[in-house]
């Protein structure tokens, strides 16, 4: 089998096809929605610390229900949860691009908005990361994730560069609306996904299901340390790219740019896929944590060079980088957990990497009050690059090996 039939083998299969089509207008539906939220914000308050605050608010009632999203999807069929999900994120979506068209938007309902979109969300997460394995046989597990990164990356890609174009010529309120239409669209292909639950007794105490999660999750050092990892690299990033982003942007490359910059990291993230899925080295993990060091380049291209090629180069580069480590890890996890338990302990996983977001992207916006955005934007690079260095000293990290024939 020649390496183009051996990537697209597993779009043969009904249900990974209709996966495959749910995953790609999902993350097309997300990639509209920070762009037009963080510019709704903006022309209704003018404050990054405002951004910040409905942002935050959205993240932390993501991490408050990802516990309780592992348990259900490993408890129900995740194919259906996807559905239920899809149709309650095109309702929020819908109503926040009403308030905003109709001029009755508000910061607090923008935040209990948010907050109803982050509990979607979050629901959602597990279950989708922990579907892909049903879908397909283990021969082709890595070309299944690489295709579900690349139909995400696909959504993104034509998601960020519209919604930084939508944003400019029709305004945030039309760009979310444009968001909820594509959440009932995923909601849809989710219907022809037919895996059925991972088998766990729905009669025992979900504490007890959680409690048997965390002993997988914490039972190997490798899956903790990279977790604590990306708690702090995921809060870095989204202060410094989600809130000042948009703030720097404003001031000069203006909000289309800012989405061709957005969709340029997508861009490079779909073509890491591709790469990702062909180069299949034995220590992947390893390889996948050291190139996270790539996303402190940005950080520092933002806060000295905030110019439209520079950034969209190196957020392309960034993309590239980040998707060797998101293929290496997803394949890692489903490699090593049992199927009945995987959901939990991506949501352990999911917990552990988002807990911090609210932090960063509430801190964003004071923190450059106080010493800058250029100082906050550097500073947060440095940290990002100590504690990447750091969890490479490792030697499960180091050692893991992907299993022969995968």
């Amino acid at each position: 089998m020649s390496a183009s039939a051996g990537l697209t083998a597993p779009l043969r299969l009904p249900d990974f096809r209709n996966l495959f089509l749910g995953r790609t207008f999902d993350e097309f539906a997300n990639a509209l929605a920070p762009v037009a939220l963080a510019f709704a914000v903006l022309d209704l308050t003018g404050s990054p610390a405002a951004l910040g605050l409905v942002v935050g608010a959205r993240s932390l009632a993501n991490v408050a229900f990802l516990l309780l999203a592992g348990v259900l999807a490993d408890r129900f069929p995740r194919a259906v949860i996807l559905q239920g999900t899809g149709v309650a994120a095109a309702l929020t979506q819908a109503t926040i691009a009403t308030s905003v068209l109709y001029g009755f938007a508000s910061v607090p309902l923008l935040v209990a908005l948010s907050v109803g979109n982050g509990a979607v969300s979050a629901i959602s997460l597990p279950a989708a990361a922990a579907l892909t394995p049903q879908t397909v046989p283990s021969s082709l597990l890595t070309q299944a994730n690489a295709l579900v990164r690349a139909a995400a990356n696909a959504g993104r890609i034509g998601g960020a560069a519209l919604g930084g174009v939508l944003v400019a010529a029709a305004g945030p309120g039309w760009t979310l609306g444009a968001n909820a239409a594509l959440f009932a669209l995923s909601a849809v292909a989710y219907r022809g996904v037919h895996a059925p639950s991972a088998g766990e007794d729905t009669r025992r105490s979900p504490l007890r299901e959680l409690a048997e999660g965390w002993r997988e999750f914490t039972a190997r050092r490798w899956v903790w340390l990279v977790v604590l990892q990306f708690m702090v690299v995921n809060a870095v990033v989204s202060g410094g790219l989600v809130v000042l982003g948009p703030t720097i942007a404003d001031d000069g490359i203006g909000r289309g740019g800012w989405g061709f910059v957005l969709a340029a990291q997508t861009a490079g993230a779909f073509a890491g896929g591709f790469l990702a899925a062909r180069w299949r080295p034995r220590y992947a993990l390893r390889i996948g944590v050291a190139v996270t060091l790539v996303e402190a380049v940005p950080l520092v291209f933002l806060a000295h060079l905030p110019e439209l090629v520079p950034l969209m180069a190196v957020m392309f580069l960034a993309g590239i980088a980040i998707e060797q480590f998101t293929i290496a890890w997803d394949v890692s996890l489903q490699e090593n957990i049992p199927p009945d338990r995987l959901a939990r302990v991506y949501s352990y996983d999911m917990l552990g990497s988002f807990i911090a977001l609210p932090i960063g992207e509430m801190a964003a916006g004071p923190l450059a009050e106080q010493f800058g955005r250029s100082a906050t934007l550097v500073g947060g690079a440095a940290v990002l690059a100590v504690v990447t260095l750091l969890t490479l000293t490792s030697r499960q990290i180091r050692t893991l090996q992907r299993l022969p024939g995968s």
